[in-house]
């Protein structure tokens, strides 16, 4: 499987996290570390992510960015190492 880091910048809702990884699930990736900080205002979060998986990361960051919440998206480093799961 390939890796691939997101950032992702969204509006501090009780449910966005919820939100995200359930994309992530039905885009067929995996979680394989996430970090999550306030942003500079109280009304915000980044998420720093890092996924696995054989698709291409860019079908991933279209379903993220569509999310209501979700202010963007941003592909932070593709590692062209594989996985073996």
């Amino acid at each position: 499987m390939m890796q691939h880091q997101l950032s992702i910048e969204a509006r501090l809702r009780p449910e966005i996290l919820e939100r995200i990884l359930r994309v992530v699930r039905h885009r067929g990736f995996q979680v394989c570390a996430m970090n999550m900080t306030s942003g500079e205002n109280s009304d915000s979060i980044n998420i720093a992510m890092t996924v696995a998986s054989q698709r291409p990361v860019d079908l991933l960051s279209t379903q993220l960015s569509k999310l209501m919440d979700v202010a963007t998206v941003h592909i932070q480093h593709q590692t062209t190492q594989q996985i073996r799961a």
